[in-house]
């Protein structure tokens, strides 16, 4: 599991006071970037190895300014040449967001899935885990 913690800007807010959720989609790519090393070490997009298939979040409860957020991610899927990221958003220990975004390693050139195999796949197994339930 990779964990990342989120200092929220006061621009995060919303009217209501919240922190905004359009927020979350950006927080969760930004803490997949320990993902993405796995595939692109340097992260240099002309290298790029992945394409994401679905993002979805759960809103669970809201978050507020002024307190840390923690972003843990893990795998919780890894199929032949998908694999689903699972991240949850924290506050004060409370799950507040949970994501679920599906990413297919990818040949860009020639528009095709890739195998996940050897030394990627365990780097990846490494990190699979359960997820919290659905709400």
């Amino acid at each position: 599991m990779f964990t990342r913690t989120i200092e929220p800007a006061f621009y995060d807010t919303d009217a209501l006071g919240h922190i905004n959720n359009t927020r979350l989609p950006a927080w969760f790519e930004l803490a997949r970037n320990d993902l993405f090393k796995l595939f692109t070490p340097d992260l240099n997009p002309k290298q790029w190895r992945l394409i994401m298939a679905r993002m979805e979040v759960d809103y669970r409860a809201e978050l507020f300014y002024g307190h840390d957020i923690e972003i843990r991610t893990y795998l919780t899927r890894l199929g032949n040449s998908s694999f689903t990221v699972t991240q949850e958003a924290r506050q004060h220990g409370t799950l507040t967001n949970l994501g679920h975004t599906v990413m297919v390693q990818y040949d860009h050139q020639e528009k095709r899935a890739v195998p996940i195999e050897g030394a990627l796949r365990e780097a990846l197994s490494a990190h699979l885990e359960t997820a919290p339930a659905s709400a």
